[in-house]
């Protein structure tokens, strides 16, 4: 069934994420913050000011920061862990790992400004293997919402969900995709536009090129389905399968390196279940250089157009 869309008003999913911690936290005494002296950048001002003595910033020190939130856990509360995507993940991957994920704890890890989001900062700032590095872990769900009212979703998911999980949101601006009435559910991805010649798969900030692109590919009389693809991991190989069978081309976009992220993770099920032709556009194996956020989308084949192009040279190869 396809979803509605219309590309008008542009979200920051940072806004949906302080709403929805700020509405939960005022029912649930237990959910608390930690972050690395990130307020601004995490909106963490108005949980601040109305739950001042829940919000713990522990300042630049990333791994203190998880074994905070791992040891909240293990006394009975809810900590939602926020940092720049970037320094959370890469710099605290170990605590991630022991305290986290191995210790199985109910740390909530939400990577802020995540792929390439901080584009004029440089490579020091991009996010572009966080996927990879954590979906390699046992135990912790992988989640990159692609709009505000997804990100919402997740946040109510991930403060009921018993256990560590990792969401990852942009700062850069996406329209609504999703019903104001979506329930996000782990590894079940949603059918946003339906098609039969090809399937492109994306998540995050790419969800909203790919309809783009799907329109583009329509006006050339091809029929895509864009699946968005939040939960990485879990991953709904259903969906994967499904659309290798009734459409026999997969595209994947992903704000991302194309080694060891979603492209990787669509490509794992398709090879061992229904194999077709299929494509990874990603970040190619190099450090990302240093431009705005969506011109270093574009620069690596992931403006719309050049997503359509794709794809319909994916269409051309199943002969």
């Amino acid at each position: 069934m396809n979803m509605p869309f219309q590309d008008t008003k542009l979200h920051d999913c940072r806004d949906a994420l302080t709403a929805t911690l700020e509405e939960l936290a005022a029912a649930n005494g237990d959910i608390v913050a930690v972050c690395n002296d990130s307020v601004g950048s995490s909106k963490l001002g108005g949980f601040k000011a109305k739950f001042p003595d829940r919000l713990i910033n522990v300042g630049i020190a990333e791994q203190n920061m998880v074994g905070v939130g791992a040891g909240l856990a293990n006394g009975g509360k809810i900590p939602f862990v926020c940092a720049a995507a970037p320094f959370l993940t890469g710099r605290a991957l170990e605590q991630i790992k022991a305290d986290v994920a191995y210790s199985m704890t109910n740390v909530k890890l939400v990577g802020i400004s995540s792929g390439m989001a901080y584009g004029e900062l440089g490579p020091t700032h991009h996010s572009i293997e966080d996927f990879a590095w954590i979906r390699a872990l046992p135990n912790v769900p992988v989640i990159a919402p692609a709009d505000r009212i997804e990100t919402a979703a997740a946040v109510r998911w991930a403060a009921s969900y018993e256990g560590g999980c990792f969401l990852r949101l942009s700062r850069v601006g996406v329209p609504d995709l999703l019903p104001e009435d979506h329930v996000f559910e782990p590894g079940k991805a949603n059918t946003l536009r339906d098609g039969r010649d090809v399937t492109i798969i994306a998540n995050g900030v790419l969800s909203h090129r790919a309809m783009i692109a799907a329109a583009l590919l329509a006006e050339r009389g091809l029929s895509a389905r864009v699946l968005n693809m939040a939960s990485v991991r879990p991953i709904d190989e259903a969906a994967i399968v499904r659309a290798a069978r009734e459409t026999g081309a997969i595209l994947t976009c992903e704000e991302h390196t194309i080694f060891g992220g979603l492209g990787s993770a669509v490509a794992e099920v398709v090879v061992e279940t229904h194999p077709v032709p299929m494509k990874r556009l990603g970040v190619p194996g190099v450090f990302a250089h240093t431009a705005s956020a969506n011109a270093l989308l574009d620069d690596f084949g992931m403006a719309p157009a050049a997503i359509a192009d794709s794809a319909a040279e994916l269409v051309k190869r199943k002969g």
